[in-house]
């Protein structure tokens, strides 16, 4: 069967799986009491960001830890330049909120300490209890916040992205469990297509993770942020980005190297450079011009273009 058929089939499945997931975890976390808004900070982030969670095991378990790795690399880069460029093209993404002014050095950060811990080649298991304990202490921090906070804005904001027909009991597990069983299906199908189409090009999987792997498992965060940027409700759709990065970082790379540890020495110096840079770049343009307009939408998704052109026709850089 020719790869194409596994990837999209595989595609299809995590997107349905996360889809499920997503529904049953957030009428669940409803139930448990948390409001609107922590539940779009948390399980709406991260739950958008379970494919690349599931593929990311299923690829280290497998022994392809290059496209485990460069499924969160490249859907870093991805997510930023490429989903946030386009939802920049959809209506100015402007924020004001303290949340993101702090996320985005968070995110910084955890840039910085993945790409500490990546720079010997390998991602051993102690090295991802330390990224696991950092986003075990942000999920924390992040229920502390949005249980003192009281802005009636940004509550409303998340209640129209979050589910609004919160499910019986029985229901809502059906779909944790069903989402769960659909995702681990459609991870082995993604990743053998995924591992084959590389073999058949004759490039690394490192590059079929930065590029096909890292852009599929990032759809559902673009359906998210667009879905954020048509209703005007920018602040969702940069915080689902930076949510996930940072979920990507300390979440995913944690979880999959304490499973099985990682082999990332196929990851070049120039995409770990770059998955920086553009956590960076956010910054400044966040804090001086409180907006990511059209104009820098396009440059974005011009540059995520000259990435992706110059990953493809020098794969060792």
């Amino acid at each position: 069967m020719s790869p194409w058929i596994y990837l999209i089939i595989g595609l299809g499945l995590l997107y349905g799986g996360a889809q499920a997931l997503l529904k049953g975890g957030a009428s669940l976390a409803i139930r448990m009491g948390l409001s609107s808004l922590a539940v779009g900070l948390t399980v709406m982030a991260y739950g958008t960001s379970s494919p690349e969670l599931v593929v990311s095991i299923e690829a280290g378990l497998s022994g392809k830890g290059a496209i485990s790795a460069g499924n969160v690399v490249g859907s870093n880069i991805c997510n930023i330049l490429l989903i946030l460029g386009a939802a920049a093209l959809v209506h100015p993404i402007a924020t004001h909120t303290q949340v993101i002014r702090r996320e985005i050095p968070l995110m910084i950060a955890a840039s910085v300490l993945a790409i500490a811990l990546l720079a010997d080649g390998t991602l051993s298991r102690l090295d991802g209890s330390v990224l696991l304990a950092g986003i075990v202490a942000y999920t924390w921090l992040t229920l502390r916040d949005a249980r003192r906070a009281h802005a009636a804005s940004a509550e409303k904001a998340f209640e129209e992205e979050a589910p609004s027909n919160h499910q019986s009991l029985p229901v809502a597990l059906a779909y944790v469990l069903g989402g769960l069983g659909v995702l681990v299906v459609g991870s082995h199908l993604f990743v053998d297509g995924a591992a084959q189409l590389a073999e058949g090009w004759g490039i690394s999987q490192a590059v079929i993770g930065l590029t096909v792997v890292a852009i599929g498992t990032s759809l559902p965060e673009l359906a998210t942020s667009m879905v954020a940027a048509l209703h005007r409700n920018t602040d969702v759709a940069i915080g689902n980005v930076v949510g996930s990065n940072l979920f990507n970082l300390l979440g995913i790379l944690g979880i999959a190297a304490l499973v099985n540890p990682i082999d990332v020495s196929d990851i070049g110096k120039l995409d770990l450079a770059v998955m920086l840079a553009t956590a960076v770049f956010l910054l400044p343009m966040i804090q001086i011009r409180k907006q990511v307009g059209r104009r820098e939408g396009v440059a974005m998704l011009a540059a995520y273009a000259l990435y992706t052109w110059w990953l493809i026709g020098f794969p060792a850089a």
